[in-house]
């Protein structure tokens, strides 16, 4: 039976969880309070934190066994996103909490698929909630009052909350059609070429096009780890630029790590990767200073990568696509791999482009479901977009 997961700080906020757990009972759904507190529980609760905090890969006392109460949260942090995971019978998860509260229950939440219903009232919800939500499709909730026991308001805001998640979980989405799901990345600048391999593919695939601006092309890959997507076009790999050089919409580490994992049919190429995005001048790094810069509005400079840079950017790109035992076909636009990188264009650089196209030859290791394809076109040639169709479609019928 799926049940509604009700999450919060036993010690802090036992009156608050247990007046949500019980307006969710109240809507007919079944409950499960859980306790993520680092302090004696003050409420009943049907798993307590000493369980929680089992799942730590330290033990439990890695958790409850320190009086710094900093390393007692990031502890318990660490053991919800593992007790989350373990769970099969999650409908939905609602939580409470202040800032440890917060950092704790959406830890957990962020391990759960995509689409399971989540919703986290916090007194931090109407700020910067990235560290909380990241890739995730949390709802952040303000509180709008502090967590110090009830009140008149807060009554209202938990009711609602309740009402929600109760909502969210009896009323699930229907299932989509039966077509199978396709990641695809696009920027402003691969736009023509990634429209255009979308309309051709819609007939077959759920085309999930995503913005590679750091946060795009980890929801993409969080999609391939959950065994969401069927394959991957990834035309637009510029987030690898802004991790390498400081920009402000880079990947992580673990960029084409989903691809790895999952073995997806994979389709690649070098989009945008003539780019390092930046927020407006005067935040631009001073070791920059003196460098060909390109405004793409009033809030975005973008600065175009040298041939050095290129040749670092298609080493780190080949190298991780080589450690992918699923079929990869990674395709070079040699005429340009953006809108600016084009004849006449404001980052159009022949050398450059070649020292990045040498390198992701060199260093992505071919095998009979791994190769490299130059194509003497634009990234945004229609021809260079059928290409990258049949590209998949060959790879993908293997």
């Amino acid at each position: 039976m799926k049940r509604i997961y009700v999450v919060g700080t036993a010690d802090t906020k036992g009156e608050e969880l247990a007046f949500l757990a019980d307006a969710i009972a109240a809507t007919g759904a079944a409950v499960t309070r859980v306790d993520v507190g680092t302090r004696a529980a003050t409420v009943p609760v049907d798993i307590p934190a000493e369980e929680v905090a089992g799942h730590h890969h330290e033990g439990r006392n890695a958790v409850l066994g320190s009086d710094d109460r900093g390393m007692s949260v990031a502890a318990m942090a660490a053991a919800f996103a593992r007790f989350a995971q373990s769970r099969t019978d999650i409908a939905g998860m609602i939580g409470i909490g202040g800032g440890g509260g917060t950092s704790i229950v959406t830890s957990g939440m962020r391990t759960l698929p995509l689409g399971l219903p989540k919703i986290m009232v916090s007194t931090l919800a109407s700020g910067d909630t990235a560290p909380y939500v990241d890739v995730s499709d949390i709802v952040m909730m303000p509180s709008v009052t502090d967590m110090a026991g009830l009140n008149r308001l807060s009554r209202v805001v938990l009711h609602n909350a309740a009402q929600a998640i109760a909502g969210m979980a009896a009323k699930p989405a229907p299932s989509a059609d039966g077509k199978p799901s396709l990641g695809l990345t696009m920027f402003g600048v691969t736009t023509p070429c990634v429209t255009a391999i979308a309309d051709q593919l819609r007939a077959t695939y759920d085309c999930m096009v995503f913005h590679a601006t750091g946060t795009g092309g980890r929801t993409m890959e969080k999609l391939a780890d959950s065994g969401l997507l069927a394959g991957v076009i990834d035309i637009t790999t510029t987030e690898v630029c802004d991790l390498l050089f400081g920009g402000v919409l880079p990947a992580t580490e673990d960029r084409f790590g989903a691809i790895a994992r999952s073995k997806l049919p994979y389709v690649g190429s070098a989009g945008a990767l003539d780019m390092v995005n930046f927020w407006a001048p005067p935040t631009i790094p001073e070791r920059y200073r003196g460098r060909l810069f390109y405004e793409h509005n009033s809030n975005v400079t973008l600065m175009r990568t040298t041939a050095d840079e290129c040749r670092q950017i298609g080493e780190w790109i080949g190298g991780r696509l080589s450690r992918c035992q699923g079929p990869v076909h990674f395709l070079i636009p040699e005429k340009g791999v953006s809108a600016l990188d084009i004849e006449g264009g404001a980052f159009f650089d022949p050398a450059a482009d070649a020292a990045l196209f040498e390198a992701i030859e060199r260093t992505i290791k071919p095998t009979p479901t791994r190769r490299v394809t130059r194509l003497p076109l634009h990234i945004n040639d229609p021809e260079f977009a059928r290409a990258a169709t049949a590209a998949f479609l060959d790879i993908a019928s293997k």
